[in-house]
C-alpha cells in the first residue's frame, strides 16, 4: 500500500471529481488503501470496504476518519495503467 499516491487523472476524471465534490485526499486514499475489483475489461474499481477502512483508520487515526466519513462511500475507476477515469459515490453495494 502507499505506492499510488501520485495519482494521474484524465480530463473526465478531474471533471467528475469537481462535479461530485470528491477531494483529492480521498482519491489518493482510494488509490493507496482502497479495495480493488477488476471488471475483466481492463478497468479497476477502487472503494473502501471494511478492511480498507480499518487499515486507513490505523494510518490516519479514527478521529480523522470520523470527520471525513461522508466521503468514505466514494469510488474511482482506473484504466490498466493506473490513470483515474472517473470518480463518484456508491449508492449500492459493489457486488463481485
Amino acid at each position: 500500500m502507499g505506492q499510488n499516491s501520485a495519482t494521474r487523472l484524465t480530463r473526465h476524471g478531474r471533471t467528475r471529481m469537481q462535479q461530485r465534490g470528491v477531494p483529492p485526499l480521498i482519491v489518493a486514499w482510494l488509490s493507496d488503501y482502497g479495495a480493488c475489483w477488476h471488471d475483466h475489461r481492463g478497468a479497476e474499481v477502487r472503494y473502501f470496504n471494511k478492511r480498507a477502512r480499518n487499515l486507513l483508520a490505523r494510518e490516519v487515526g479514527a478521529a480523522v476518519l470520523t470527520q471525513l466519513s461522508s466521503y468514505l462511500n466514494a469510488y474511482l475507476v482506473t484504466d490498466g495503467a493506473g490513470t483515474v477515469i472517473t470518480v463518484g459515490y456508491r449508492i449500492r453495494r459493489i457486488r463481485h
